[in-house]
C-alpha cells in the first residue's frame, strides 16, 4: 500500500470539514489547481517578492525616506546614515534592482532617486 502523501491528508481534511464532498476531492483539487492558474501571475509574484525583500530592511527603508525628500549622491546617504561606501551601495543596488530607486550619473558622481513615487507612496 502506497503512503499517503501531505497533499492527499490535505485533501482529506478539506472533505471531512465540508468544504467539498468527499467523492469530489480529487476534482476539487484540479479546481483549486485552476484557480490559481488563472488568478496568480508568477511574473508580478516574483517582482512583488523583489520589492518586499528589498524594503525589509531598516537601512533601506531610511534611505527610501531622505530619497522621498530628495535626490542624494552616494556620500550624502552615507553621511546621513552614518554607512560606509560599500555598505551604501550594497543597500542602493539591491533597491535599484527591485525598481524602488534610479541611479543617474554625472561624471564621476552618483545620483540617486525614487524611481516610481507610486511604489513608495505609504512608507
Amino acid at each position: 500500500m502506497q503512503a499517503r502523501t501531505k497533499l492527499d491528508k490535505t485533501i482529506e481534511n478539506l472533505a471531512c470539514s465540508g468544504r467539498c464532498a468527499p467523492e469530489e476531492a480529487a476534482s476539487y483539487r484540479g479546481r483549486l489547481e485552476e484557480l490559481a492558474r488563472e488568478v496568480i501571475d508568477d511574473a508580478l509574484v516574483d517582482a512583488q517578492s523583489k520589492v518586499y525583500k528589498a524594503l525589509g530592511d531598516k537601512t533601506r527603508l531610511r534611505m527610501v525616506q531622505l530619497l522621498k525628500v530628495r535626490e542624494l549622491c552616494v556620500c550624502e546617504m552615507m553621511a546621513a546614515l552614518n554607512l560606509t561606501q560599500p555598505t551604501a551601495s550594497h543597500h542602493l543596488g539591491i533597491l535599484e534592482n527591485a525598481g524602488i530607486v534610479k541611479e543617474r550619473k554625472d561624471g564621476r558622481w552618483v545620483f540617486y532617486s525614487i524611481a516610481d513615487k507610486e511604489l513608495t507612496k505609504g512608507l
